[in-house]
């Protein structure tokens, strides 16, 4: 039986961040940061000579959650793993993709 395709902006996932990003689109940054001190270390992350600094965005703590039940709803994890296994994932060509077995290391 073939499965539906739901498009990811007509979910309730969708809907609810829609709502979240209305409710903190005006918030200025000097309100957040003085209603969350830990703000600037807390949302920001380095790795590999990359430092990336969200908290001079209009993020909290509900919009991270809200991101990762949308990337859950999405699917995310399982469409990971299925790139990693080798799985046919490039649709328009069937076949895998490859840009992860190029940067896999020998061996």
């Amino acid at each position: 039986m073939a499965t539906t395709l739901v498009r990811i902006d007509q979910t309730a996932e969708w809907s609810v961040l829609e709502r979240h990003a209305a409710e903190v689109r005006d918030r200025h940054l000097r309100e957040l940061f003085a209603a969350d001190p830990g703000r600037g270390t807390r949302l920001t992350a380095e790795a590999a000579g990359l430092f990336l600094d969200y908290s001079k965005n209009r993020i909290t703590d509900e919009t991270l959650a809200l991101l990762v039940a949308l990337a859950n709803r999405a699917g995310l994890r399982d469409r990971i793993d299925a790139m990693f296994r080798g799985d046919r994932i490039n649709t328009t060509e069937d076949r895998p993709v490859l840009h992860v077995a190029l940067r896999a290391p020998e061996g």
